[in-house]
């Protein structure tokens, strides 16, 4: 069954529509230095998706899943890391959130709605 496409402003959106999008992802990103960001980001990203323009409540989703699949899989790392496996756990989850971080801003910065908030891969 095919989902209706979000129609995107391309550009023509309100510089203050995209800045808390891009300020959640910045706390994410940051939270690999301050480890309590991400949960700031993820509140805020709680808080704005119900007002926020349809193209941008998709970047609001995809970073809630993030977030919440994120966790998940850094907790089954941190569980394993006993043995070998979990430290590649670790290691995968944090470019698989890197990633989404990036291409969600990229998306973020062309105006664009994010395709596939989702899914569980980029």
């Amino acid at each position: 069954m095919a989902e209706p496409e979000i129609q995107t402003p391309h550009g023509t959106g309100n510089s203050n529509d995209k800045m808390m999008p891009l300020v959640v992802y910045i706390l994410y990103l940051t939270g690999f230095v301050v480890g309590i960001t991400p949960v700031i980001g993820v509140i805020m990203a709680y808080i704005n998706r119900g007002t926020a323009p349809a193209w941008l409540q998709t970047h609001y989703s995809l970073q809630i899943r993030t977030f919440w699949i994120g966790l998940l899989l850094s907790i089954v790392g941190a569980i394993t890391a006993l043995i070998f496996i979990g430290w590649l756990v670790l290691l995968a989850t944090a470019i698989w959130f890197i990633a989404r971080c990036v291409k969600g801003l990229m998306h973020l910065q062309r105006g664009e709605a994010y395709p596939d908030p989702a899914t569980w891969l980029l």
